[in-house]
């Protein structure tokens, strides 16, 4: 038997009610089953039910202090609930605030009383793993404060949000992480079937068969916390970039940046966790014919991507048990929009394979 994945998550959003419940709601599948959104039931010799949930961390009073089963099922969480999630022993700490909290989630978030906890330490008591970043967009110091305390406790780090820790193209953040000998995965997860994997194939199909993009964009709106806070654009800034490299890395040629948009736009406080995306690709087919495409796509944000981060958080756990350290390249680049090395889905999918299986 293998022994269990302990992770801690910063954050216990949207997001992080969708993990828990899909680690709940999965915990007995077996070898050989199949799970929608998951590549294997068993990954690297771990089932989704080696997940265990040691530490979390938030700001919200309503959150701070109750179990972390209770805590994903606080307003002003609002994503589907899919099953329950008895008691787990897990109380959510009171976490740094730093650029966590912004001028529109200041108005649904009232935050915790008390000081932050020593977070380092919470890790190293629990014996903590993995560490899950799930803070909100634009949380640009808060995740850097929480990534020394990462590496203070030389815990492997899974981050999910837009902040460049593991793509730092100025190599301090990836070479901190080699240095303590333990790994990061990032940056920007994926959704199983979101916007930017639907926009990025669609773009790489038109290079494939020969089409030129012209221009393209990208209108993304929903009703969750990340929507909202969103609304303050300048903590979209991280968000947009990763977005945009995320598919114009599938496109040959440079296009100028007045013909490629790609964003949130707005936020529908009734769609909930719902997310709705409007695509549109123009290019140049033979003999300047227009080639166009319009596409529409409805989800449930952060379930969507659960299964994606339970893949990635048992790619950490392989990295550990092997003494990888360092931004890990392959399952980086399947699973995040803005992994340290920007491939072809088939390709980053080909070579999380070959990691999993050690090649």
């Amino acid at each position: 038997m293998t022994s269990p994945i302990r992770v801690a998550i910063i954050g216990a959003g949207n997001c992080a009610s969708a993990l828990v419940q899909g680690v709940h709601y999965y915990r007995d599948v077996q070898d050989g089953d199949q799970v929608p959104g998951i590549m294997h039931a068993s990954l690297g010799g771990y089932r989704i039910g080696d997940i265990e949930f040691v530490a979390a961390f938030d700001i919200d009073r309503n959150k701070v202090g109750k179990d972390l089963s209770e805590a994903i099922f606080e307003a002003p969480n609002n994503t589907l609930r899919f099953c329950d999630v008895p008691s787990m022993g897990v109380p959510v700490k009171r976490g740094m605030t730093h650029d966590g909290l912004g001028k529109y989630l200041s108005q649904v978030i009232e935050k915790a009383k008390g000081p932050s906890a020593d977070v380092a330490q919470v890790l190293r008591n629990t014996r903590t793993q993995v560490v899950l970043n799930y803070l909100p967009v634009g949380s640009e110091e808060a995740t850097k404060w929480y990534v020394e305390q990462v590496l203070e406790a030389g815990c492997a780090f899974v981050n999910c949000i837009p902040v460049f820790i593991a793509s730092d193209e100025s190599g301090y953040w990836p070479n901190r992480f080699s240095d303590a000998k333990v790994p990061i995965l990032g940056d920007d997860v994926k959704s199983q079937v979101g916007a930017t994997i639907v926009h990025r194939v669609l773009a790489r199909l038109f290079e494939d068969r020969g089409v030129p993009i012209q221009r393209t964009y990208q209108l993304n709106f929903g009703g969750n916390t990340d929507f909202l806070n969103m609304l303050e654009r300048k903590r979209l800034i991280s968000k947009k970039i990763s977005k945009t490299r995320a598919v114009t890395s599938q496109i040959d040629e440079v296009l100028p940046d007045d013909d490629v948009h790609v964003g949130p736009s707005d936020y529908v406080p009734w769609l909930k966790d719902r997310k709705f995306c409007h695509i549109r690709i123009e290019g140049e087919g033979f003999g300047g014919s227009p080639i166009n495409v319009d596409l529409k796509l409805e989800v449930w944000d952060s379930p969507n991507s659960a299964g994606v981060v339970i893949d990635a958080i048992r790619c950490a756990r392989i990295a550990l048990d092997r003494h990888l350290y360092g931004p890990i390249i392959a399952p980086s680049g399947y699973f995040f929009k803005s992994p340290p090395i920007q491939v072809t889905d088939d390709e980053a999918r080909e070579g999380t394979e070959r990691y999993i299986n050690g090649i």
